[in-house]
């Protein structure tokens, strides 16, 4: 790979900063100056130093987001922002995508990186991988609703949705709630709700796996994963 993908990657800084910084002569490969950034190294064998510290090569970065309503889970978009475009230049340059999909007016936790694996193993059905939900509802859940949604409810095209565990934290002409659910089917809660004739007012993703939204985080903020949370999603 070309020497100043390498030092991006590394966290050093953008394609732009680092090559402002090679020309400085601070970057060595294998003891040697470099000051183009197009040299190819290897991460199995070559050893890269910044003012005399080893810079290790990071393949893979794993981002956490409070998602804002208004920006669609995409990498790119010609009318919308994306969440892409909430990121800065040096966690972009790894070219993370959204694992899964919030819908455009929903909130919270998205997962965000450029390992394949890891959103292939979050996303697939047969991993039942639980996400967790809070809602405001227009119109008052009852334990019925709930009972329905433990056995699953047949969605507008006929589809019955796997058993979901729904919470009901206040009800009331506006009811509050929180849903688990194991699949991701196109606006799947709304239309859970809308097959017990109740609409979602708001919505917001708390959880995804093992790992929970940072309530610390404000809307369009995000942060690398912990260690921690890595180990949760057995990435550490």
């Amino acid at each position: 790979m070309r020497l100043d993908k390498w030092l991006a990657n590394s966290g050093i800084g953008s394609r732009k900063e680092v090559k402002k910084l090679l020309k400085t002569g601070a970057v060595t490969v294998n003891g040697k100056m470099v000051k183009d950034a197009k040299v190819q190294v290897n991460p199995d064998e070559d050893e890269v130093m910044l003012f005399d510290e080893p810079v290790e090569y990071r393949e893979f970065i794993y981002l956490m987001m409070n998602k804002p309503a208004g920006v669609i889970s995409a990498t790119e978009d010609s009318r919308d922002e994306t969440v892409i475009d909430l990121l800065d230049e040096m966690h972009r340059h790894f070219e993370p995508h959204p694992v899964g999909r919030l819908d455009k007016d929903t909130e919270g936790l998205l997962l965000l990186t450029n390992d394949g694996q890891l959103s292939h193993h979050l996303l697939s059905p047969k991993h039942h991988v639980p996400k967790t939900y809070f809602a405001r509802i227009l119109g008052e859940v009852t334990e019925a609703d709930a009972a329905a949604f433990k056995e699953g409810v047949v969605l507008d095209d006929g589809y019955k949705t796997k058993p979901g565990d729904l919470v009901i934290l206040k009800q009331g002409k506006e009811s509050e709630i929180e849903l688990t659910i194991t699949e991701g089917k196109f606006h799947q809660v709304k239309r859970m709700f809308q097959s017990v004739g109740k609409e979602v007012l708001f919505l917001k993703r708390l959880s995804m796996g093992a790992v929970t939204l940072d309530e610390e985080l404000e809307l369009g903020e995000y942060r690398e994963l912990s260690g921690e949370e890595l180990d949760l999603l057995g990435k550490s």
